[in-house]
């Protein structure tokens, strides 16, 4: 009797175990589906159509003035055009020294392009966009800038025919002046 008694008691605590086990088992297979659904529940699809972006920004918007520009070494001139949540932006390069090779420098003057979609966030616009070549392709290499566009500007001041930008990674305020409205009209993104 014994030995059946110890038997029986193995089987029972093996009973035991297998159940726990499974138990055990089921958690995890339960978490990983649980942990699965959150990760694709979390995902955003972002939608191939513009969004309506800002009415005070929709329009073309000029550097007209660069304070000081005589004494600097380099400076851009920016112009921006908004439509809808997207823009398009073309920088007019001028630099009196030599920082890249001979055969980009040329005279010292040249053109960059990039395009973006913008969001407003209380005083800040955060753009995330590319520079571009000027058929807008992306630039992926070559002279000047090229991959990811991502600046950081607060809006210190804004009414209907001026914004002034600040860049969070350069010093100099963008002075920008209205020169045209645009009314947005959102379309597919691959159509712009």
């Amino acid at each position: 009797m014994g030995k059946t008694g110890r038997n029986g008691r193995q089987f029972k605590i093996f009973q035991l175990n297998l159940r726990q086990s499974s138990f055990s088992t089921k958690n995890i297979v339960l978490s990983i589906l649980i942990g699965i659904l959150f990760i694709f529940g979390s995902c955003q699809r972002h939608s191939d159509m513009q969004d309506e972006g800002a009415d005070f920004l929709q329009g073309t918007w000029i550097q007209d003035s660069i304070t000081g520009k005589q004494e600097m070494l380099n400076y851009t001139v920016h112009e921006f055009k908004v439509t809808c949540d997207s823009i398009y932006a073309t920088f007019q390069v001028h630099a009196k020294t030599k920082t890249i090779a001979d055969s980009c420098y040329g005279d010292g003057n040249w053109t960059e392009y990039a395009k973006a979609v913008y969001s407003i966030r209380g005083d800040s616009m955060i753009v995330e966009g590319v520079y571009t070549k000027p058929n807008g392709k992306q630039k992926i290499s070559g002279c000047y800038r090229h991959g990811p566009y991502t600046p950081r500007f607060m809006i210190t001041r804004k009414d209907d025919q001026h914004i002034i930008l600040e860049n969070k990674f350069e010093g100099r305020p963008i002075t920008l002046k209205k020169t045209s409205t645009i009314s947005c009209v959102p379309k597919k993104r691959w159509e712009l």
